[in-house]
């Protein structure tokens, strides 16, 4: 496996528990089960485990099970020999053979075959392997350190999973934390990918975000956690093209009112912030007000300008400051907003 340049960031209470938890078991040569979401870094955690046990300097093989037909599973695991099965025209060591002495990450284990399980079960409890075609097993000396995105108890009450397998690689579950449940390490890993890819764009400083754009980070639910995380912010910093803080945060790259399936099924459309109430006019000396009609064309032009600044302000604050929002609830481009906010003075109102 090739070294990685990811590193592993974060100060929140939950996350640093399941680090713990980590890091206590990385010296024991006992199979560890890694659990979380999609985008939790549950390979990073495989890593460090690799990195931190008396196996660190042997290989580090990875297996995604979900990437692999159910025909190639096992013979990826446990390899073949010359004319196996149609195909096979020469012999080929499985990942068990590759990781010997060293550790086996094999990730979206909840995809396995009970047929895959069943093997997977005599490899890890005696040591051996078989390669599909052959009569004599292999010995090897291998860690597993397998992860799942799913809840394995509730796929062997379904008959799903063989209890005997989760029974043996269960000595030690770590259960990452989704990134909704780490806010406090929402900004700190937004800064992060924020000064890589500014430094990889050849950005001479890097200024962060405005407080909108850093609220409404905040406030993201992120399905996605980090790996959701880092797009986001990648793709804001690509996009920026001013100087100062970034403003605008999109969180959907696949928002378009043009996208496919819009005819079928339209999206609801936004509501238009509401509308501020003109300025009333104001009253004469004998009380009576000012009839539309007698408005001279410079007090016209100014009470516009109030009303569209208003509207502006409103829009604003009812879109949390996102000026791409606001300029889909308006109806403007983007461009458009930024020169009406520029004519108004509001340009500090979103820094």
């Amino acid at each position: 496996m090739a070294e990685r340049t990811s590193q592993v960031i974060g100060q929140s209470g939950a996350f640093l528990d399941a680090l713990e938890r980590a890091s206590r078991a990385a010296a024991l040569d006992r199979p560890v089960l890694v659990i979380g979401e999609r985008g939790t870094g549950k390979e990073l955690v495989a890593e460090r485990l690799h990195r931190l046990s008396p196996r660190w300097d042997q290989p580090l093989v990875v297996m995604n099970c979900a990437a692999l037909p159910e025909t190639l599973i096992e013979a990826e695991l446990f390899g073949h020999e010359s004319g196996a099965f149609t195909g096979a025209t020469k012999a080929r060591v499985g990942r068990f053979e590759e990781a010997d002495g060293g550790t086996l990450f094999l990730d979206e284990l909840g995809t396995l075959s009970m047929g895959a399980q069943e093997r997977l079960l005599r490899a890890v409890e005696y040591g051996e392997v078989t390669r599909i075609g052959a009569s004599r097993p292999i010995r090897v000396d291998v860690r597993i350190v397998a992860a799942t995105n799913e809840h394995l108890p509730d796929k062997v009450d379904r008959n799903e999973f063989r209890a005997d397998l989760l029974d043996r690689l269960s000595f030690e579950v770590v259960t990452l934390p989704p990134l909704r449940a780490r806010k406090s390490d929402i900004l700190i890993l937004a800064d992060h990918f924020g000064r890589r890819m500014a430094a990889e764009m050849g950005w001479e400083r890097w200024h962060g975000f405005s407080p909108a754009a850093q609220e409404a980070l905040r406030e993201y639910r992120w399905p996605g956690n980090v790996r959701e995380l880092r797009n986001v912010v990648e793709r804001a910093v690509y996009r920026w093209e001013r100087d100062g803080p970034i403003e605008a945060i999109e969180f959907d790259p696949f928002q378009s009112p043009y996208r496919p399936g819009n005819s079928a099924a339209p999206q609801q459309q936004q509501p238009a912030p509401a509308m501020p109430r003109p300025p009333q006019p104001a009253p004469t000396s004998d009380g009576d007000e000012v009839a539309a009609c007698d408005v001279g064309p410079s007090d016209f032009k100014s009470r516009v300008a109030l009303f569209e600044k208003e509207l502006l302000s409103r829009a604003l604050a009812e879109n949390r400051f996102n000026q791409r929002a606001t300029a889909d609830a308006l109806g403007l481009s983007y461009d458009q907003l930024r020169h009406a906010l520029r004519r108004h003075d509001l340009i500090g109102a979103v820094a």
